[in-house]
């Protein structure tokens, strides 16, 4: 394992860097309180080649792959998250097309949004259905080889600005997965509108609207999945683009802990300053191994994307975990700047405000937790025994284990006596020594124990035992 980034990355990295510093943290509190999308931010963005990270090479774009795009995620989060998700939300609406698009679609779409200042929104989210995507309710009818749209999605970042929209709908909701369907639908066509700016908690500066479909019509041409292969799109999709969003959180959880070291260092109480108390080096010290933990997690999810390997587990813990650690963080963060951090003064409060859409969209907490659970209870391996087959064997007082034979160590349980774990409270019967708690005579098989012979620690039954 190679923990180190390269040099090409370094150099992206600190662009990245030096990006954010400059061109979004100077504005970020004010987009927030204007509550509006920071277009010429975005529009520098796509200057400097850091809009549509993930657009292959052969289309015209930098063709980053995941590893690459969350290391300028992290940076230009750090210093925003809002700004942030609606610059990488091109990556979001693109994928799908570089995924599941023809060569015509990549050729047509893909170049255009490199060459020119374009944007592009995911649309699956519906108001009444988000994070379960087979539930949607926006109709697709087939129209001869075109399909027509009607229903509305919700949630819909840059859907306001944006000149493209990956838009996911249904031939039939009670078909649920298998009847979803994927489209690429200009801004402009006929009898789709945008709704207003959606007022939120945190992340004002990214523009958040609904997408009303009103007799749609999609082309052959821009029919990017059919159905019952949209749902398969939608969720490949998510599989490259969560880690993002624990890249996301793990740059402003990141933000807030330096900006508490800072303030520590300078604020004084009971004659020195804060940074000398146990209490808030303490809390300085979870908030770094936690950004620690949930980067790795982050970075190794992005590298599997990047190799082709099966990410769908190290995505979901990568999300789930660090939107905590940024929920967390963000949280002490206040406690330490304690009655200023409450205060729109300093910046902590806004990343606060920013940190809880984390555990929100592109599946919640929830989601990755039974996905996750999934995964732990059916198809993870175990490395040990079952619980109820663990191998026993004693050796006597007086004998050291390096003084057992080789052949005493290889004999199988049944060689050693045929012993019997009790399944409740794991007392081990052995017919060589017997029981004599329980009243059984040394040398007596198990098989003649009569059965109302109950175990002497806990009283379950004989049948209860199991043959070790």
């Amino acid at each position: 394992m190679d923990f180190t980034l390269t040099e090409k990355q370094k150099e992206l990295q600190q662009k990245a860097r030096e990006f954010a510093v400059e061109e979004v943290l100077p504005v970020a509190r004010s987009y927030d309180e204007k509550n509006t999308m920071a277009m010429d931010v975005i529009k520098r963005a796509w200057e400097e080649d850091l809009l549509n990270l993930g657009i292959p090479k052969e289309y015209g774009g930098p063709g980053y792959g995941l590893v690459e795009s969350i290391i300028v995620v992290e940076e230009i989060a750090a210093a925003c998250p809002g700004i942030a998700t609606s610059i990488f939300d091109n990556n979001l609406g693109a994928e799908p097309i570089i995924l599941g698009g023809n060569d015509e679609q990549k050729e047509r779409i893909l170049k255009e949004l490199v060459d020119e200042f374009k944007l592009i929104s995911f649309a699956t989210s519906e108001p009444g259905m988000g994070s379960d995507v087979a539930g949607m309710q926006c109709r697709a009818e087939k129209d001869g080889d075109d399909f027509i749209l009607n229903g509305s999605k919700y949630w819909i970042t840059n859907a306001g600005y944006a000149d493209y929209i990956s838009v996911f709908a249904t031939v039939d909701p009670e078909k649920r997965h298998k009847g979803i369907c994927a489209f690429i639908v200009p801004k402009d066509t006929e009898g789709l509108r945008t709704g207003a700016h959606i007022p939120k908690l945190g992340q004002r500066a990214s523009n958040t609207c609904s997408v009303i479909l009103n007799d749609v019509r999609v082309p052959k041409k821009n029919v990017l999945a059919k159905p019952g292969y949209g749902f398969v799109l939608a969720m490949q999709t998510f599989a490259n683009t969560r880690p993002a969003i624990g890249a996301f959180a793990v740059g402003c959880a990141r933000s807030a802990m330096e900006y508490s070291i800072d303030y520590a260092k300078e604020r004084e109480a009971f004659g020195r300053t804060i940074d000398h108390y146990q209490a808030i080096q303490f809390k300085i010290a979870e908030m770094y191994k936690n950004i620690e933990a949930a980067r790795l997690l982050t970075y190794r999810a992005a590298w599997e994307a990047d190799q082709g390997i099966d990410n769908n587990i190290s995505s979901a813990c990568a999300k789930a975990f660090a939107s905590d650690v940024a929920m967390e963080v963000t949280t002490e963060a206040i406690q330490i700047f304690g009655g200023y951090g409450y205060i729109k003064t300093y910046p902590v409060e806004k990343l606060f405000r920013d940190a809880k859409l984390f555990q929100i969209y592109e599946g919640t907490s929830e989601i990755q937790r039974i996905v996750i659970s999934r995964h732990a209870m059916k198809k993870y391996q175990h490395g040990m025994p079952n619980l109820y087959d663990l191998p026993s064997r004693e050796i006597s007082e007086e004998q050291d284990i390096s003084e057992v034979s080789k052949e005493e160590i290889t004999k199988t349980a049944e060689e050693l006596g045929g012993k019997y774990r009790c399944s409740v409270c794991g007392y081990v019967y052995d017919p060589v020594k017997g029981d004599p708690d329980g009243g059984i005579e040394p040398g007596t098989p198990f098989e003649e124990i009569p059965d109302r012979w109950v175990c002497p620690v806990c009283g379950a039954a004989k049948s209860q035992f199991n043959k070790i």
